[in-house]
């Protein structure tokens, strides 16, 4: 039975009336600073804290609700008689409800404050009160999400009373509201540690996805509380609800598009770039990246790291495309892709920002830096050296290579990725398979070094001017021998590009 609570929360929304309906079952209403002015100013008969416990609050409101009187009142087990008995002596009541919200230190963490600033949004009265109603769920109702307002007054309203369900989940969400919450503080506060004793993560749940990779699978979205990464800061222009293989597709898109300083498009397909184009606008980097591969292409996803026109969305329309996604769209080229009612229109202005990627394994997590380095140096290891234009689509093809999946191969032509081999198991496959799809290819790069000349040979018969790899293979000298005697040039970059 609830007959005392403590209210005290940043959040106003909705306590208010939750405050009125306790009242109306005569609950006695205990609470601090602002939330006791607000209830007050709303006609609400409440108690401040410092009445109860005698003692002012002092330190500029850090210390208030940390005293014996509040938490013997939360943690004291109605069953034990040897508690009752002590607080009973102590003159000590029972707080049957906690209201409580934290101060705002996911919100505040992403502004543009000083350190100092941001460290007095870390809140310490509030989680101590919040963890001391969880840890005595059975007696006493904590309430930390605004959500919940509702179903506890229908619950007190219908049986007089929360059930022990319900207080066991609110007490589930207090703990998990503050290890994401601590956890946000801990990176704060680690931020130079690449690598702490202990992975804190703060994420929140986004969306509930439909299903995951596949549809017996279920899956929800979480992003960051610090609000970093271009996929925490997006905007849904137009279509469907996104997809788990809609987000990971348009991760991948997004950051191929952003390794080019030229305007870019990257048409992508489960996972993995099918076409990627430079262009002096977007229209001709669109039409070169869908002519990479006008087969993969349909059902994909297009990304483009500038605004989008008419003249490329009138193109795009052509086909059928799961998602577009760019930094902002003309008005007229909006209007033309939402004449598709389920094209996924995304507009995003946020550039990939992540330092580290995390993967699952059956027991564990592994965490790495991303692969942020091009190269080390660009060496030219053979007899002939490359024209500048060969030199200029190595490099577009390497900075592809980084996004297609090991064992990579890319062959482009004039800023277009005309062949892409990814995800065998040899290297030979992998370029075998790029090179047939190319037909007319000029250069060739790969994700890790050869370890035999057969790419070489295999290239050469199909034209391949020039070749870039990481090198560092104990047999370098039979690649470079091999394109020496095929009139082919060769460069080194020292940095491999493994993508698993």
């Amino acid at each position: 039975m609830i007959k005392r609570a403590l209210i005290s929360v940043f959040n106003k929304e909705g306590i208010v009336d939750l405050a009125k309906f306790l009242v109306d079952k005569d609950v006695e209403i205990i609470s601090t600073g602002g939330t006791f002015r607000h209830l007050k100013e709303n006609g609400i008969p409440v108690t401040e804290v410092n009445e109860v416990t005698g003692f002012d609050e002092i330190l500029d409101g850090r210390v208030k609700t940390l005293h014996p009187i509040i938490h013997g009142g939360i943690l004291a087990i109605r069953e034990n008689q040897e508690h009752m008995q002590v607080i009973e002596e102590k003159g000590i009541e029972p707080i049957d409800m906690v209201v409580v919200n934290l101060y705002p230190f996911f919100e505040k963490v992403k502004e543009d404050l000083e350190f100092d600033e941001k460290v007095e949004f870390i809140d310490i009265g509030g989680p101590t009160m919040i963890r001391s109603a969880a840890k005595n769920f059975k007696d006493v109702a904590v309430l930390t999400d605004t959500k919940d307002y509702k179903n506890i007054m229908e619950q007190i309203e219908a049986n007089g009373d929360v059930d022990y369900e319900t207080r066991k989940k609110l007490a589930g969400k207090v703990f998990n509201l503050m290890s994401a919450y601590d956890s946000a503080i801990s990176n704060f506060l680690l931020n130079d540690d690449s690598y702490p004793e202990y992975l804190s993560l703060s994420y929140k749940k986004s969306m509930d996805l439909r299903y995951g990779e596949n549809s017996h699978q279920t899956a929800a979205y979480y992003t960051s509380t610090d609000g970093k990464g271009a996929i925490n800061n997006f905007e849904i222009l137009n279509g469907k609800q996104l997809s788990y293989n809609n987000i990971k597709d348009m991760d991948i898109a997004w950051r191929t598009v952003w390794e080019f300083d030229e305007i870019a498009c990257c048409g992508l397909k489960h996972n993995t770039p099918c076409g990627v184009a430079i262009g002096e606008d977007v229209e001709t980097a669109y039409v070169k990246a869908y002519s990479c591969d006008p087969i993969s292409i349909f059902g994909g996803i297009v990304a483009l790291n500038r605004k989008v026109n008419k003249a490329a969305a009138e193109k795009m329309i052509e086909i059928f495309l799961e998602i577009v996604i760019a930094p902002d769209y003309d008005e007229d080229a909006l209007e033309v892709l939402k004449k598709k009612k389920n094209l996924r229109v995304i507009k995003c202005a946020v550039k990939p920002q992540d330092e580290f990627n995390i993967a699952k394994v059956d027991g564990g997590i592994l965490v790495m830096s991303e692969d942020n380095k091009f190269a080390d140096k660009i060496e030219v290891v053979t007899e002939k050296k490359p024209t500048e234009n060969e030199m200029n689509d190595m490099i577009f093809a390497m900075k592809v290579c980084k996004y297609v999946k090991s064992n990579a191969i890319v062959v482009a032509r004039d800023g277009m990725a005309t062949g892409v081999g990814a995800g065998q198991v040899n290297r030979i496959w992998a370029a075998k398979q790029a090179l047939e799809r190319a037909k007319d290819g000029l250069v060739l790069a790969s994700d890790a070094f050869f370890p035999f000349d057969d790419v070489v040979k295999e290239a050469a018969k199909y034209g391949i001017k020039a070749i870039i790899q990481p090198g560092g293979s104990i047999r370098d000298k039979d690649s470079i021998k091999a394109c020496d005697e095929n009139d082919m040039s060769m460069v080194f970059t020292g940095i491999r590009h493994f993508k698993h």
